[in-house]
């Protein structure tokens, strides 16, 4: 008979009787409260006037400046000090990962002593962090101030503005580090492992209340904006699961142990390979190469040099998120960088080795390099629906917004309501679930409570 699997309100049930699970969920919630109450604090030299402005046009809730509001939390629209989130540590995690397999040095340092190696990671992420704080908050406000005028009065490092330009940077760069704290705290005191995640995760969750309510306000489309997004979210979510939760179990024979004078049965076992091992960061990358030509080429917009001048009016017209362009570029990136993510990740593991290590193999194959290669190609081929479907559901604003004006429907509200949590917000939203889910569940397990004891 089929073991039955454990109701959601009992599962909750016991997750509070642990008085150790139940301390660091409220700590997880104290600390995500801090940092919503600190994502209201403005950075200094705001124009609000101009900001709230610029927030309410139909421009404010276009999809490039959206998916940097999401990552942040939603303080970009109202320029706080915590505008930049976590993505430019994020960003400093791609970078070293990416020079990992780059440089031979950092190879052989990760992979003769992997625990060392991932706290060296660890600091170098910190310190690539704050330059990577800065540059980004540079790049933001001349972003805006070129969007929207002047939202940041005065912003730049002449002889009479440094001051209060360095004040601004200063405090926007503290801003983002003091995020960074916050999540280092949640992943260390309260749920393990999951601390930038659910920083970004209470970002998106905390706007969502007030897309639906943008939608609900629009007296012409506003139920059949509902319906739409209700049905879109629906599907998202048993398409992300569906994917997320994807495996190909490789067969793999693990040698048999010796007892005594006996040598008992290989053992038959599985290596679970993942079709979407890159999770979100291909978006992330995509987006932040995508954006970085619009942010350079704001500083080079009133440029007296007509072809400089045209390009970086060329650059703002086509690659601001709104474009057909943007979103073909987004997509073929998106699934490129699924893959070059992937296969940096996969090498990484070193399955061949590790397997040939502990005297396993799978049937039919040599150990070893002939193992890693057959498993690189499994994993190159598991990959393709994986990347596909990302590639997928970073243009599903783009997609919805053809439809919807197919259909006449062509509202400010569908853009700012409807496009910012039914694509990259919700994968990202039900991944930090699911892994808060499983982290919740190993503690459990920790704890001494079973499956059959989960369902009594």
């Amino acid at each position: 008979m089929a073991q039955k699997k454990p109701s959601v309100v009992r599962y909750l049930r016991h997750m509070f009787n642990s008085e150790d699970i139940r301390r660091k969920l409220l700590v997880t919630l104290g600390i995500l409260a801090i940092f919503r109450l600190a994502a209201n604090v403005p950075a200094p030299g705001i124009d609000h006037a101009a900001l709230e402005s610029f927030t309410q046009s139909q421009n404010a809730g276009g999809n490039f400046l959206g998916f940097l509001d999401m990552l942040s939390g939603g303080t970009i629209s109202t320029f706080s000090l915590l505008s930049m989130g976590v993505y430019p540590y994020i960003t400093a995690q791609i970078i070293i990962q990416l020079l990992v397999p780059i440089i031979p040095a950092l190879q052989r340092r990760v992979e003769e002593d992997p625990r060392e190696g991932r706290k060296w990671m660890e600091k170098w992420n910190y310190y690539l962090a704050v330059p990577m704080a800065a540059l980004s908050a540079v790049g933001q406000i001349n972003l805006f101030n070129s969007l929207a005028g002047q939202i940041i009065v005065p912003f730049g490092f002449t002889a009479d503005l440094w001051i209060p330009s360095l004040t601004t940077l200063l405090a926007m760069t503290a801003g983002t580090m003091f995020a960074i704290w916050l999540g280092e705290l949640i992943s260390e005191y309260g749920i393990r492992g999951q601390g930038l995640s659910l920083i970004i995760f209470a970002g998106i969750v905390a706007k969502m209340p007030r897309n639906l309510l943008n939608l609900l306000n629009d007296e012409t489309y506003g139920v059949i904006l509902l319906v739409i997004t209700i049905i879109i979210l629906a599907l998202t979510i048993y398409v992300i699961i569906v994917i997320q939760q994807g495996r190909r179990n490789v067969p793999v024979m693990y040698p048999g142990r010796r007892m005594g004078n006996r040598m008992s049965m290989p053992v038959k076992g599985t290596l679970p390979l993942m079709v979407n091992m890159a999770g979100m960061i291909p978006l992330i990358f995509a987006s932040a190469l995508l954006q970085f030509p619009v942010i350079i080429s704001s500083f080079f917009q009133n440029s007296e040099t007509t072809f400089v001048a045209n390009a970086a009016a060329w650059f703002q017209a086509n690659l601001n998120g709104t474009g057909t362009l943007y979103w073909i570029l987004y997509f073929i990136m998106v699934v490129a960088f699924t893959f070059f993510y992937t296969t940096v990740l996969f090498d990484q593991q070193n399955y061949g080795e590790n397997l040939k290590r502990v005297g396993a193999q799978i049937p039919g194959i040599n150990r070893g390099a002939p193992t890693q290669k057959y498993l690189k190609r499994v994993q190159s081929l598991i990959t393709l629906p994986g990347a596909l479907f990302l590639g997928f559901v970073a243009i599903m604003p783009f997609l919805i917004g053809q439809i919807l004006k197919g259909f006449g429907i062509s509202t400010a509200s569908s853009s700012a309501g409807l496009f910012l949590f039914t694509s990259s917000g919700l994968l990202i939203v039900v991944g930090v679930v699911r892994d808060t889910f499983m982290n919740i569940e190993a503690e459990l397990k920790l704890h001494g409570y079973q499956d059959t004891l989960l369902v009594k």
